[in-house]
């Protein structure tokens, strides 16, 4: 991926960035969803977390809003929650 210089950028930082992600509906999921925004934001609310079951109730799609401070932090944030075991699509 090439790097886009900050004036180029669509995203002021420090901004606060809603993430969805996806995943099997299973106990633990959103816990370990919020588990990562909290350690990318330690100010992170759980309360403002939206979930939405699939139409067949099979999936959960999370979304979390992080405060994220810079380029590095959102894309470090995104590898950590697209590798984990439990997430299937981070959008």
């Amino acid at each position: 991926m090439q790097d886009i210089p900050p004036e180029q950028s669509l995203i002021e930082y420090p901004s606060q960035f809603p993430i969805k992600v996806m995943g099997a509906n299973v106990d633990g999921f959103v816990h370990a969803v919020t588990a990562v925004a909290k350690n990318f934001d330690p100010g992170f609310d759980a309360a403002s977390v939206e979930i939405r079951p699939s139409s067949g109730g099979k999936y959960l799609g999370v979304t979390v809003t992080v405060l994220v401070t810079s380029r590095e932090q959102l894309d470090e944030l995104y590898r950590t929650l697209s590798t984990h075991p439990m997430v299937k699509v981070v959008l």
